[in-house]
């Protein structure tokens, strides 16, 4: 694998020569926050593909819907609004729930359980 990284990085450093990197629509601002940030090392490749087939297990879309529900939230100022989006988060909360218990996933990684629960926070 090692000749692999060193081709790798000499053919980056021959475009950063070029100038290929200069116009990168992100360039000098943070890097978007991972969305697989929560995911175990192990599962994150699988992930990612299933990802980028356009095919999330439906677990990682309930969580994606939960946290944009929450942003929506967050910025939002009518309260009948709020009361609205809060039921919605919950009921897809207790579904998300449910649906990893019944896959058996109540998860005795302890350590990713709480990076979920963080991350719905």
């Amino acid at each position: 694998m090692y000749i692999f990284e060193k081709i790798a990085e000499q053919r980056i450093l021959e475009a950063m020569e070029r100038g290929e990197f200069d116009n990168l629509p992100l360039k000098g601002k943070p890097l978007p926050p991972d969305d697989l940030a929560g995911v175990p090392d192990d599962m994150r490749l699988a992930v990612k593909i299933m990802k980028n087939a356009g095919i999330l297990p439906e677990e990682m879309l309930l969580r994606k819907e939960i946290l944009n529900l929450q942003k929506l939230i967050e910025a939002c100022d009518d309260d009948e609004e709020i009361c609205k989006l809060r039921k919605e988060m919950n009921a897809k909360q207790l579904r998300y729930n449910i649906l990893m218990e019944s896959r058996k996933r109540s998860i005795g990684l302890s350590e990713y359980r709480s990076k979920i629960l963080k991350k719905l926070r």
